[in-house]
C-alpha cells in the first residue's frame, strides 16, 4: 500500500479545512442537542394541543423519560443520520475522479489500493467521530433534563448502529468507485437501505445478517434482549468484503 500514511494524513486535513467537518458532524450534533429537549417537552404539547376546550377529549400522556430522549438518538441515527452517509458518501471516490484530482495523485508514489483504504479509513473516523460526541452530548442532556441515563444501553445502541452505518460507509465507496454519477451511487444506496428493510421480514435474516442492526437500536433503548454476536459479526464481515471489492473495482478502472 504505496503511499497509504501520506495520503490519509492528506485526506484527514482536507476534512478539517472543507465543508465536511460541518456537514456530517452538524446535522449528528443538531439531533444530539434537540433530542432530549424534543423528548421532554413535545408530550406537553402534544397534551394541551389535544386536551383543549375545543376538541373535548382528554387523553392522559405518560410522563416521558430517559427513554424516550434515547430513543429521539436511536430514531434520527437509523432514518436521517444513515440518509446522510448514502448522500453525502455517494461521491467519496467519484467526485475526485470527475474533479481530475485522481489521476494527478495517482501519477505519485501513490497506489490505487492505498488511495481506496485511506478514502475509507478518514472518511469512517469522522463517522465514529461525530456520533461518539453526539452521544455524549445526548448523554450529558439527557442525565441534565431527566436526572437519569444510564450509560450501557446508549453505549451498545450507539455501537450497533455504528457497525451498520460503516459497513454502508463501505457500501457508498463501492458504489462510488464502480460510476462517475454520485446522484446514481446514493441511488444504489437507497436500494440497499431498502433491500435490508425487507430482509427484517424475514427472522433468520434478522438473526443472521446486518438486517438485525436495523432495529436493534431501538430494541436495546427499550430494554429488550437482543443477540448481536452474528449481526455484528456478519456486518463487519460485509463491511471488509466490500471495501476489498471497492479496491478491485478501482484498479481496473480507466482514470
Amino acid at each position: 500500500m504505496r503511499g497509504f500514511r501520506a495520503f490519509l494524513a492528506k485526506e484527514l486535513r482536507e476534512i478539517l479545512r472543507t465543508w465536511r467537518i460541518w456537514v456530517l458532524p452538524g446535522i449528528v450534533l443538531f439531533f444530539a442537542l434537540s433530542g432530549p429537549p424534543l423528548a421532554k417537552f413535545t408530550p406537553e404539547l402534544l397534551g394541551t394541543f389535544v386536551n383543549s376546550e375545543q376538541t373535548g377529549m382528554v387523553i392522559q400522556l405518560p410522563d416521558p423519560t430517559y427513554v424516550d430522549a434515547y430513543l429521539q438518538w436511536t430514531k434520527n441515527l437509523q432514518q436521517l443520520v444513515l440518509f446522510a452517509v448514502i448522500i453525502m458518501f455517494g461521491g467519496i471516490v467519484s467526485a475526485e475522479k470527475r474533479a481530475g484530482t485522481t489521476a494527478l495523485v495517482l501519477t505519485k508514489p501513490l497506489s490505487r489500493t492505498a488511495f481506496v483504504l485511506a478514502k475509507y479509513v478518514s472518511q469512517a473516523l469522522l463517522l465514529i467521530a461525530s456520533v461518539v460526541v453526539g452521544a455524549l452530548l445526548t448523554w450529558g442532556l439527557t442525565y441534565a433534563i431527566f436526572a437519569e441515563a444510564p450509560v450501557a444501553p446508549l453505549v451498545q445502541a450507539t455501537g450497533s448502529w455504528l457497525a451498520l452505518g460503516l459497513m454502508f460507509l463501505a457500501l457508498m465507496e463501492l458504489f462510488s468507485s464502480a460510476m462517475d454519477s454520485q446522484a446514481g451511487a446514493a441511488g444504489l444506496g437507497f436500494l440497499g437501505f431498502i433491500a435490508i428493510g425487507i430482509a427484517t421480514l424475514w427472522a433468520p435474516a434478522v438473526e443472521y445478517s446486518p438486517a438485525g442492526l436495523l432495529g436493534a437500536p431501538t430494541a436495546l433503548v427499550i430494554g429488550e434482549s437482543v443477540a448481536l454476536g452474528w449481526p455484528v459479526g456478519s456486518t463487519l464481515a460485509l463491511t471488509t468484503l466490500l471495501v476489498a471489492t471497492a479496491v478491485l473495482v478501482f484498479r481496473r478502472r480507466e482514470l
